[in-house]
């Protein structure tokens, strides 16, 4: 009788646990150093992993820094208030408080440069960020338009653009303190603008 037993897969399993210390040690030493100081070596050594690990997950500092940085908001559940504009505050809401971050204002200007100069860079962030969070959000828009409160042609894409453009631009770029109002604000100024008519 012949057994065949399963292929093993190649390689060793990614370690959740190092993943999570590397986007840590990133954002810690952002805000510590700032962006042009926090190399993919001192983010290993700090981290306590080899540098080839951090270049199996990432293909350099930028997308690094994007996940360490940018990424909470997408990661976290769809809001679900009950509410078109309870949905969009919440969201605004972890928006506001990921730019607000001391690792995050460390972060852009930085990783804007890279970003501008790196065509690769920004279809990587596209195709491995964006794109699958954009995906996750349709949701809380389906479930605006089940509820009457959006129009079923509401352009998702460019409405999650619009949220994110706005919380960048005032907090990250301006550098306007976001105010307790700056969520419920915008939150009402959107969902006005695609509210089923």
């Amino acid at each position: 009788m012949i057994v065949t037993l399963p292929h093993a897969p190649r390689g060793r399993p990614r370690d959740s646990r190092a993943h999570q210390a590397i986007l840590t040690a990133t954002a810690e030493l952002l805000a510590e150093v700032g962006y042009a100081a926090t190399s993919i070596g001192a983010v290993a050594a700090l981290a306590g992993v080899g540098k080839d690990t951090i270049y199996r997950r990432w293909s350099g500092k930028a997308e690094l820094v994007y996940e360490a940085v940018f990424t909470r908001a997408e990661a976290a559940p769809v809001p679900d208030t009950g509410s078109l504009t309870g949905d969009l505050t919440s969201l605004l809401d972890a928006l506001i408080q990921e730019f607000t971050a001391s690792a995050a204002a460390a972060a852009l200007p930085g990783l804007l440069a890279d970003f501008a100069a790196d065509p690769d860079l920004q279809s990587r962030i596209r195709s491995r960020f964006l794109a699958p969070a954009k995906a996750g959000l349709v949701e809380l828009f389906a479930r605006a338009v089940q509820r009457g409160e959006a129009d079923p042609g509401v352009p998702v894409d460019l409405v999650l653009d619009t949220l994110a453009g706005a919380v960048f631009f005032h907090v990250g770029l301006v550098g306007e303190p976001a105010g307790p109002q700056l969520a419920t604000q915008l939150a009402a100024i959107v969902g006005q603008g695609i509210e089923a008519r």
